[in-house]
């Protein structure tokens, strides 16, 4: 990798705004973040080819190739309730409302 103009100012201006002390401890922290965000991104991975060879019957999770027929007429105990994933936004935000309400409640308790 040839060092051409634009490493050079580059460095320059690195060196400006950090100091030659701050550089290495910098360097060194950009480093760990980059190997947690590439365990975490390969894990998320990982899981996501996990969950492919997966299928759930009848409440229980079973390799894709050992999957077994589902009765013909299932009992309205083993029909799972019919509700789409949540994205994550929306997780965040109905986990928010609950530590509201359970801020509120001890709160309350607090008070009484």
């Amino acid at each position: 990798m040839p060092f051409g103009p634009e490493w050079i100012v580059i460095i320059v201006v690195l060196l400006l705004l950090f100091g030659g002390k701050k550089l290495p401890d910098l360097a060194r922290g950009v480093g760990r973040s980059l190997r947690i965000f590439k365990a975490e991104t390969s894990s998320l991975r990982k899981d996501d080819d996990d969950e492919t060879k997966t299928t759930v019957v009848q409440g229980q999770t079973v390799p894709q190739g050992q999957a077994q027929p589902q009765p013909a007429s299932p009992t309205p105990q083993q029909i799972p309730p019919a509700s789409p994933p949540l994205a994550p936004e929306e997780q965040a935000r109905r986990l928010e409302e609950e530590a509201a309400r359970l801020r509120a409640s001890a709160q309350a308790d607090k008070q009484a």
